[in-house]
C-alpha cells in the first residue's frame, strides 16, 4: 500500500472515531451541500445547502476559512446531523480538526461540532488537489 494510501486511510479513521460514540443514536436530521475552495496558505471555503429537518428543507450558505491548505477544490456532500432540537441550533461556526488529503477525485469524511452542541457527520466528494494539515472552522448560515 503506498505512503498516501495509508496517511488517508489512518486520517478517515481518526476523523470517524468520534462517530462510534453516535453509531446508536438517530440522526436529527440530514444535509446535502456544494461549494468549494481555493486556498494558498490560509484558504476560503464557501456553498449552499440544504437542511432536511422533520420533513422540512431549511436552506444555508457556508463561508469559512482554513490553515495551511494548497490546491482548488470543488465539493458535493452530505452528511447526519445529531443533537438537533430547532433548526436554528444548526446555524453557528463548526470546527474539526485533523489533517488529510482529497487528490483528483477522491472523497473525504468529517466530524463538525457547532457552539450548539450540534454535531455534522459530513462525507463528501471533491475534485482538484487540496491538502489540509491544520483545525478548520466554516460559518453555517440559514437563509
Amino acid at each position: 500500500m503506498s505512503r498516501l494510501s495509508t496517511t488517508c486511510l489512518m486520517t478517515i479513521a481518526l476523523l470517524a472515531s468520534p462517530a462510534v460514540s453516535f453509531a446508536q443514536e438517530a440522526p436529527s436530521a440530514t444535509i446535502a451541500f456544494s461549494g468549494g475552495s481555493v486556498a494558498a496558505g490560509v484558504g476560503y471555503t464557501w456553498g449552499n445547502g440544504t437542511l432536511l429537518f422533520k420533513g422540512k428543507p431549511y436552506p444555508f450558505t457556508v463561508s469559512g476559512l482554513s490553515v495551511v491548505d494548497i490546491g482548488i477544490d470543488r465539493i458535493d456532500g452530505a452528511g447526519t446531523v445529531y443533537n438537533l432540537k430547532n433548526p436554528a441550533d444548526a446555524a453557528g461556526t463548526y470546527f474539526a480538526a485533523g489533517a488529510g488529503a482529497t487528490i483528483a477525485g477522491g472523497g473525504s469524511v468529517a466530524v463538525l461540532e457547532n457552539q450548539n452542541g450540534v454535531i455534522v457527520h459530513f462525507h463528501s466528494k471533491t475534485s482538484g488537489l487540496k491538502l489540509n494539515l491544520a483545525a478548520s472552522g466554516i460559518v453555517v448560515t440559514l437563509k
